[in-house]
């Protein structure tokens, strides 16, 4: 399986990468390219079933997917927006984490009304980003 970074960030199975990553860069595909993949993927349609009710080949449908999983690839190896995503959904929940921890700790010890309301408006906050 490829990571696209080497702390293995994006690492999910290759079925669910390529579906994430339609999300994010399926516009650049063509309309066909798109649902081909979209079937493939995200219906769980087999390379003939596609065939059948596109009206191609087999052989065309999988050098279609193919093609587009290259695509799609390649815009996150160049542009990462998949990756830094994961990245900023992994930091929000750290600082989620962290927020929660810090109005424990502050109501277990001399609760302090001002550190109760930074944690919370930092909870809101990252959380409205995760969103």
């Amino acid at each position: 399986m490829r990571n696209f970074t080497p702390d293995g960030v994006f690492s999910m199975a290759k079925d669910m990468k390529i579906s994430f990553l339609l999300d994010f860069y399926g516009n650049v595909l063509t309309d066909k390219q798109r649902e081909v993949v979209e079937y493939y993927y995200n219906d769980d349609l087999s390379l003939s079933e596609i065939a059948e009710n596109e009206g191609i080949t087999r052989q065309g449908v999988r050098d279609a997917v193919k093609r587009a999983e290259a695509q799609l690839l390649e815009l996150e190896d160049r542009l990462g927006f998949a990756r830094r995503f994961q990245q900023t959904q992994r930091a929000l929940q750290q600082i989620c984490s962290a927020a929660e921890r810090i109005r424990d700790d502050n109501s277990r010890c001399s609760f302090v009304p001002e550190i109760d309301g930074d944690a919370k408006r930092i909870l809101e906050i990252a959380r409205r980003l995760s969103e």
